[in-house]
């Protein structure tokens, strides 16, 4: 399996290199380096296929464990470059990335975002890698690996639809802050479904490989889930968020993170 593992993981790098070359020269033609995060989906889509490729052609790895694998790769990835791409069409550069660059050009972009987000696609997507190309060693941790995904991308479609639907309404009448449906659970619940899919992915793909390819491969959900939460996602938007008096209002009543049911206010409601 080691073999194996080291080919898929050769192949992986190859295809995140030339995902990324290719999104850097859009980028540089279009002057927006946020395009990167359609990438982001479409690189973890395009692991699986090379490792899937590896598998099969070295008669490695269980078939229906790998078919499972890229299938729920490739649904989370897809839909959330989908997403991203449909929501940052007419729009200009991520403050974040403006920010993070400053008067720096190309070549700073090159080293800070590209760079960076290849060599994160490669470690998050280990369980991928090693999922395609060894044996299953418990079947009851890919059943669980497959629901654990389930709750999580439900939790990300839906968080997602419901700020969609939160943000068409018009100003004049909407909420001053979205606290209903799964946001009145957690404040960042596509933020954590992400999270959550990556650890049943690391269910399915790693521990189910046995315990030492899930101890060499848990860095992955556990980057993700440290990322999401404390770097690029969660804690990084409440910067902002938390110079409004209704969101700092809101916070006090949900979690950042990790979901727990709404509390009631002293009248009775939520």
């Amino acid at each position: 399996m080691v073999i194996d593992w080291v080919v898929a993981t050769l192949a992986s790098s190859v295809v995140i290199a030339l995902a990324m070359v290719l999104t850097a020269l859009v980028a540089r033609r279009l002057g927006r380096v946020s395009v990167v995060d359609v990438t982001w989906g479409l690189g973890f889509v395009l692991v699986a296929a090379a490792s899937t490729v590896v598998g099969l052609t070295r008669e490695a790895g269980s078939w229906w464990r790998t078919l499972a694998l890229v299938a729920i790769v490739a649904a989370w990835g897809l839909r959330l470059a989908w997403h991203i791409g449909r929501r940052s069409r007419g729009h200009g550069e991520d403050p974040r990335y403006a920010a993070m660059l400053g008067d720096g050009g190309f070549g700073v972009a090159v080293r800070k975002v590209f760079l960076v987000q290849g060599l994160a696609i490669w470690l998050i997507s280990l369980p991928i890698q090693v999922g395609a190309v060894a044996d299953v060693g418990s079947w009851p941790v890919v059943w669980l690996g497959l629901g654990v995904w389930l709750v999580g991308a439900l939790f990300e479609a839906v968080g997602d639809a419901q700020l969609a639907a939160y943000q068409a309404m018009p100003r004049d009448t909407r909420p001053p802050v979205l606290d209903r449906g799964l946001w009145a659970w957690t404040r960042h619940p596509n933020y954590f479904g992400d999270s959550l899919a990556w650890w049943g992915i690391w269910l399915v793909g790693g521990l189910a490989s046995g315990w030492l390819p899930g101890l060499l491969t848990v860095v992955a959900p556990v980057a993700m889930t440290h990322f999401l939460r404390n770097v690029t996602g969660a804690k990084l938007l409440e910067r902002s968020m938390m110079k409004r008096p209704a969101f700092r209002e809101y916070a006090e009543r949900v979690p950042l993170f990790v979901p727990r049911p709404p509390r009631l206010t002293s009248a009775g409601g939520r």
